[in-house]
């Protein structure tokens, strides 16, 4: 009887490890993240700035030190925080689009956020014509004919190829002279490229002239900011129209 009492007791033992699994501590990694995210947003802090360390944080916290060790490698990894010798570790300042262009995988987006980085490239396009006319100068024209010289006058619904549209394009950003803004060209170009190659916007549209990247030059030319802005959303017409009935949800 003793022996028999002694299997389901050891029986039971068993059934009860087996029901036990390591605990999930991701949400408390992500608890921690957020809330050194706060402290320093609340406490104003600057690059620069030393932060507590880890055994420090972790007793501030009531978390155990791989909490906390963890969660600061989140932050190292976006580039918030940095180690450095003698300082510990301290604030830096991320580079947004370098964590931008990481996550910018064409083919593992989802189609409304492929469509919404496309409509966004566009929305900054017509927008660059009063820094663009700011700052050009007579050699950025002499590089801008350069690259459209063997283009037509007019085009119809040609797209031209992902290079020259980079060629060109990349070059308008570089004369706005806005350094952010040239990282996010670099990221965006690419990404275009594969929307429209993907299909997404294949969409029928009526032959429609609109102007080409040598119109856009002559009208830089004039130095008219108002009649470029105007030109550039004649540029990109065939796409304003192959987007205009989608429906954003």
């Amino acid at each position: 009887m003793r022996l028999f009492k002694t299997h389901i007791i050891k029986m039971n033992e068993k059934d009860i490890k087996n029901e036990i699994t390591v605990l999930d501590t991701s949400n408390l990694v992500d608890k921690a993240e957020m809330k050194l995210i706060d402290i320093f947003i609340k406490k104003e802090l600057k690059p620069g700035d030393p932060i507590p360390k880890e055994i420090e944080l972790a007793k501030a916290m009531g978390v155990s030190r791989t909490v906390i060790r963890e969660s600061l490698n989140r932050l190292k990894t976006i580039g918030i925080i940095e180690s450095k010798k003698h300082k510990g570790t301290v604030i830096k300042s991320p580079n947004f689009f370098n964590i931008f262009q990481k996550s910018m995988i064409p083919n593992i987006l989802d189609n409304g956020t492929l469509m919404d980085v496309f409509e966004l490239r566009l929305i900054i396009e017509v927008g660059l014509a009063d820094f663009i006319l700011m700052r050009i100068t007579p050699k950025d024209i002499k590089e801008l004919e350069k690259i459209v010289q063997s283009e037509p006058e007019k085009s119809d619904t040609v797209l031209f190829d992902v290079d020259h549209e980079i060629k060109f394009h990349g070059k308008l950003y570089e004369i706005t002279g806005n350094k952010s803004l040239i990282q996010f060209q670099s990221v965006l170009l690419p990404l275009f490229n594969y929307v429209y190659k993907s299909g997404l916007i294949n969409k029928p549209i009526k032959r429609k002239k609109y102007v080409s990247h040598k119109g856009l030059v002559n009208i830089l030319k004039k130095g008219d900011a108002d009649k470029f802005r105007t030109a550039m959303r004649a540029h990109l017409e065939n796409h304003f129209l192959r987007i205009a009935d989608r429906q954003v949800r």
